[in-house]
């Protein structure tokens, strides 16, 4: 009997650890980092706007944060309310993670005035914890929506007088847009596959398939709202390895 406890002893102290270590280890490196969109050096250009509360929210109260961003007004007859409400979804959603953000733009800030921001956001029962409705100069808020690819412009004929994007963006720490991906496909033999895998399930070459990007996220869609849930924790996941790495590099 005690020989079998010193052996199990041993076990736990010296076997065990290992077989921890290389089943935490393979599980780090087993997710496909985000897509970068854009050009390699291409980040949310310095923004000033003002919010609900008056407060003026520039691109430095979202450094070290991934955040999520969208392009909203308060009088839209559409799309915007199931955009806000999904955005309220995804913040309690992620609200047990540290620095994470979210940023609305209103494309008709002639009228949406911190004020009326403010009343909306009660409106929608929103949590202003992490989460910044801003308004500003009407063609800086358009041009800016340009860096996040997805569009916002005045337009008579558009529902509500204004045009812009339904999606919602993912911008990570450094300022970049990043985004999932649809699917995989060969470069070798165009086979197409829904997840990354090591080898190409046709011609089983490795390392062969290459991600199709989202870009963006469609602000109304169920299904799209919880891949961009999994997508921030990919992200996340991300910095959680590059930490360890440099960690271990010192």
């Amino acid at each position: 009997m005690k020989t079998i406890k010193k052996f199990a002893l041993l076990f736990v102290l010296l076997v065990l650890p290992y077989l921890m270590y290389n089943y935490i280890s393979k599980g780090e490196n087993s997710f496909v980092k985000l897509a970068f969109i854009g050009t390699e050096d291409h980040k949310i250009p310095a923004f000033s706007f003002i919010n609900q509360d008056s407060v003026t929210v520039t691109n430095a109260d979202y450094d070290d944060n991934i955040y999520v961003a969208n392009f909203i007004f308060t009088t839209c007859p559409t799309v915007c309310p199931t955009m806000t409400y999904n955005m309220r979804y995804i913040q309690n959603k992620l609200s047990k993670y540290p620095n994470i953000k979210f940023l609305s733009h209103t494309v008709n800030p002639k009228n949406d005035t911190p004020e009326v921001l403010s009343a909306y956001a009660k409106k929608m029962r929103l949590n202003l914890d992490n989460w910044n409705l801003v308004t500003g100069d009407k063609n800086e808020i358009y041009t800016i929506a340009e860096s996040y690819f997805v569009n916002a412009s005045q337009d008579s004929l558009a529902p509500g007088g204004f045009l812009h994007s339904q999606y919602l963006v993912i911008v990570d720490k450094e300022g970049r847009v990043r985004s999932g991906y649809s699917n995989f496909v060969c470069k070798f033999c165009g086979e197409s596959s829904e997840k990354a895998k090591v080898a190409c399930p046709s011609c089983r070459k490795e390392k062969a398939l290459v991600g199709n990007p989202v870009g963006s996220y469609d602000g109304t869609q169920d299904y799209v709202i919880k891949d961009l849930i999994k997508d921030v924790k990919t992200l996340l996941a991300e910095y959680h390895e590059d930490a360890k790495v440099e960690r271990n590099a010192r």
